[in-house]
């Protein structure tokens, strides 16, 4: 049997999204039967969950301010814990 023969993408080929859409049209069961599947090594959740009782009305003012910064409560609670320990020279955090 002989070997379809596939198109390569170029950076001529996607000036425009038309283009690009008829390459992959065009080539996408191909290139996906060439694909050969990989192992993923995912690193263990490096955080861990704390758990708090709040009120509902505290927990609604909360609701209230994350809202205003556009973050979930947990969010924001978490960046007024973060920021606590960082104003007391307690914690360096970071970013994962």
């Amino acid at each position: 049997m002989k070997k379809a023969k596939i198109m390569e993408p170029n950076e001529s080929i996607f000036q425009d999204r038309d283009k690009e859409a008829k390459f992959w049209e065009e080539n996408f069961d191909a290139a996906w039967k060439l694909a050969k599947p990989i192992k993923v090594k995912f690193a263990k959740n490096l955080s861990v969950t704390l758990n708090i009782r709040l009120d509902p009305k505290t927990l609604g003012r909360v609701r209230t301010r994350a809202a205003q910064n556009g973050l979930g409560p947990t969010q924001l609670i978490r960046v007024w814990i973060m920021e606590k320990l960082r104003s007391e020279g307690e914690f360096q955090t970071t970013r994962v």
